[in-house]
């Protein structure tokens, strides 16, 4: 019979510190080896780790799962690898250890490579997870929970610290040329109806507003996404994830709503009249959000709009057009 986990751990295990660095000696270890294959590689490392980070809310600190890849490259051509257990311990004891921020992010670079300083020049982090935050209604005195997927990215070379930070906002977007060709069908029904009458009283109309015929024509609008990553100016001088997203909702003046009650429903339909936008419209109104925030240096923005009136999507993209950075 097989033994038990339990048991196989209790074989294993030896619980005098001097007798496991004796058995850990005599442990092949074949990195150290001859290494037939040369040449230096640009990143090597892990993908896909899971591990919880801390993330700082208005509400205290939360903590949630996340997914992270961790790289160094390796510089040394006649080295056959790295020690891919040193870049999980040290992130995981950095992430446990304090909330996440750029300022951490840097730190646990420099360790990463620090840790490899016989092997690497660089070293690479990228963290994914889903933020979650408590959004206000409209209207009513309600509030509803929002999950904004999330990655915080970080470089480190010889040239320096480059830090990322990204999500991706939900938004309503109504078409402006669906609106105004709505508008038209809606003049035309008000001229059957009261064309041949001369004056119309004020009670007439209003009545007739407020039948199928006054809005027997409607604007289509749909379900948008715009994914935005941005290089911060500074890792002490990041904004803070509720802080982008509220500036990036803000810009954008529609985004979508968690609780809803009918005040609230009627809000957003007011909002969605005020605020109609192509594509092109949704990205420039985030390119001046983001062109007036100092702290950041570099931005790249994608706006998909999900179209009811066609199968495919409409998109727009635009950057901040920093030469080397995120163009493209």
């Amino acid at each position: 019979m097989s033994p038990s986990l339990t048991e196989l751990h209790s074989y294993l295990r030896v619980n005098n510190a001097a007798a496991r660095a004796r058995r850990r000696d005599r442990m092949p270890d074949i990195a150290k080896g001859d290494n037939e294959l040369r040449g230096r590689l640009d990143r090597v490392g892990m993908g896909h780790i899971e591990l919880p980070v801390r993330v700082e809310t208005p509400d205290g600190v939360m903590l949630v799962p996340a997914r992270a890849d961790a790289f160094v490259d390796l510089a040394d051509p006649d080295a056959k690898g790295i020690h891919m257990s040193r870049l999980f311990l040290r992130l995981q004891e950095a992430l446990e250890r304090a909330p996440l921020s750029g300022a951490l992010i840097v730190e646990v670079l420099e360790d990463m490579r620090e840790s490899h300083a016989d092997l690497s020049t660089s070293a690479f982090i990228e963290l994914r997870f889903d933020f979650m935050s408590k959004r206000p209604a409209l209207i009513s005195d309600n509030e509803g929970w929002r999950t904004y997927p999330v990655v915080f990215r970080g470089d480190l070379t010889p040239a320096g610290v480059r830090l990322y930070l990204g999500t991706t906002v939900t938004y309503s977007s109504t078409c402006p040329c669906s609106a105004a060709l709505a508008r038209q069908l809606i003049q035309e029904a008000f001229d059957r109806d009261f064309g041949g009458q001369g004056q119309v009283s004020f009670d007439q109309v209003r009545a007739w507003l407020g039948t199928p015929e006054g809005i027997c024509a409607t604007p289509h609008s749909q379900r948008s996404e715009a994914e935005v990553i941005v290089q911060v100016s500074s890792p002490q001088g990041a904004p803070s994830l509720g802080e982008l997203i509220t500036n990036l909702e803000e810009a954008l003046r529609t985004p979508v709503q968690a609780a809803v009650k009918r005040e609230d429903e009627q809000a957003f339909a007011l909002l969605n009249g005020q605020n109609n936008m192509f594509c092109e419209d949704a990205a420039r109104r985030l390119k001046d959000t983001l062109d007036a925030d100092a702290r950041v240096s570099d931005y790249r923005v994608e706006c998909r709009h999900f179209e009811s009136l066609h199968p495919h999507d409409a998109v727009s993209v635009v950057t901040k057009g920093v030469e080397g950075g995120l163009q493209g």
